[in-house]
């Protein structure tokens, strides 16, 4: 099903009439289901964005599922906030588990003050898979952070991470209750199971899993991408501004998938592994937490093409800012200042007359987490490698490499196509972001040569130059 932002409704083509007419929570559901709510947003949100665009019985899914997902055009624009909420109709509730207890965080953390501050510029290597042959590391085990700042008990806050994983999910799924992932693959398709239904994300796509939501990942080999987590705020299209109705990511271009349930008990256990203010902890119970035969709402995971982004640009002179390509957004108090923006660089045209064409140098009160998933960034075509990554920090000067600089002040300046077969992104925040131990040490992955590519820069000031007599 497409569309941002929502109401949607959809029932398991094996069991019709699963929803429940005209109401929430009838006393008895049909086929004897339990009636279950998943809230992502507080109960007494302001009356404007407590609003809800269809009644519970509308826009039933009557197709039948896949793996990859049923594309109905069932299409309304996200014109505001929304009260965030679904109604999960499901064979056993959720409640029913064994206590949490505490299990090894390997990698992640929010720890912030492993090591000391470190503002110069950093650039990793492709992270390191971990071969099947040598030892099985399923999606969880692979996840690995980078960088981050703030703190998901006070709701504020971002993390990057990144996971390499060799072996799918068995019998156990992950649940963040500290905020929502954003999940840009690199290498490898991922099918990620979640309570809604099934996503089949590939490399130039991207997902989100809201918080609260459980989720298993199915891969199929040697799999690699990036993450960004945000706490306390949910990821919304940017607001267009004077580019008018349509542009960027488009509301009807986001997919959500279409219920699907198993119906399967684990009598060895089947593990629910919860994320909670930084730390895991795993629950067992004996059925799988698929379990959802229909649901309704919209609170609901999704994912989006990144070909399907429809750019802006300049088409005068000039460099515009990143702004303009945008994918989503999570706001913070603060208008016009997000926690977190997700950007991506994706193959476009270049006219600009008079013009240096590539990023110029600058500093800026945001930092900037970049990934590349495929091809070569234009502003850095050596060293900058798919499945690595780069930290500009706030305030800390970065632009094009000295042979980018060389080659474009002295390119003709026609129109031609940028970035073509490649897709760079980025992560923006306006947190000042801590790298951790593992980003700076333990991943032996850190570039120790970066700020080389800057040093052959060399000084073109003429002190006797003269305008030209036009």
């Amino acid at each position: 099903m497409c569309g941002f932002g929502n109401e949607f409704s959809s029932e398991d083509p094996r069991c019709p009439g699963s929803l429940p007419e005209g109401q929430n929570n009838p006393q008895v559901c049909p086929y004897g289901l339990y009636a279950e709510q998943l809230s992502g947003s507080a109960f007494t949100c302001p009356r404007p964005a407590n609003k809800r665009r269809y009644p519970s019985h509308s826009l039933k899914c009557k197709s039948t599922h896949t793996d990859k997902m049923d594309l109905r055009h069932y299409e309304e624009l996200n014109t505001g906030p929304f009260s965030l909420s679904s109604w999960l109709y499901r064979i056993l509730p959720s409640v029913k588990h064994k206590p949490f207890t505490a299990v090894p965080c390997g990698n992640l953390t929010e720890n912030w003050n492993e090591v000391e501050p470190d503002p110069n510029q950093l650039r990793w290597l492709p992270f390191t898979i971990p071969k099947s042959t040598e030892k099985k590391v399923d999606f969880v085990a692979g996840l690995h952070t980078v960088c981050g700042a703030g703190d998901a008990k006070s709701r504020n806050g971002i993390s990057i991470h990144v996971y390499t994983c060799n072996t799918s999910m068995v019998d156990r799924c992950f649940n963040n209750s500290d905020g929502d992932f954003l999940i840009v693959p690199q290498q490898g398709e991922i099918l990620i199971t979640t309570e809604f239904g099934k996503m089949m994300v590939e490399p130039n796509e991207i997902c989100v899993i809201q918080q609260g939501m459980r989720f298993s990942v199915d891969v199929f080999g040697e799999t690699r991408g990036y993450i960004m987590e945000v706490y306390g705020a949910h990821f919304e299209l940017p607001d267009l501004g004077p580019i008018g109705a349509n542009g960027l990511a488009n509301p009807r271009d986001f997919l959500c998938p279409v219920a699907w349930y198993e119906d399967r008990k684990v009598a060895t256990g089947y593990t629910i592994i919860n994320k909670y203010q930084g730390k895991l902890f795993a629950c067992q119970q004996d059925f799988s937490p698929f379990n959802v035969v229909a649901w309704h709402g919209n609170y609901t995971p999704y994912k989006y093409n990144l070909k399907n982004f429809m750019v802006i640009n300049c088409v005068a002179f000039d460099h515009a800012d990143p702004s303009i390509f945008t994918v989503l957004t999570a706001k913070s108090t603060r208008p016009g200042v997000a926690i977190a923006d997700f950007v991506i660089f994706p193959p476009r045209w270049g006219v600009a007359d008079h013009t240096f064409r590539p990023p110029y140098y600058h500093r800026n009160c945001m930092s900037e987490f970049m990934g590349l998933i495929k091809g070569h960034y234009e502003a850095k075509e050596e060293g900058f490698q798919p499945g690595g990554a780069s930290l500009h920090s706030m305030m800390t000067p970065h632009g094009p490499d000295a042979d980018c600089f060389e080659k474009n002040s002295t390119a003709e300046l026609k129109p031609e196509r940028v970035a073509e077969g490649t897709m760079a992104f980025m992560f923006e925040s306006s947190f000042s972001m801590a790298v951790t131990k593992w980003g700076l040490q333990t991943c032996q992955r850190l570039d120790k040569t970066y700020y080389q590519c800057w040093e052959p820069l060399r000084s073109h000031f003429n002190p006797n130059w003269k305008p030209s007599k036009k």
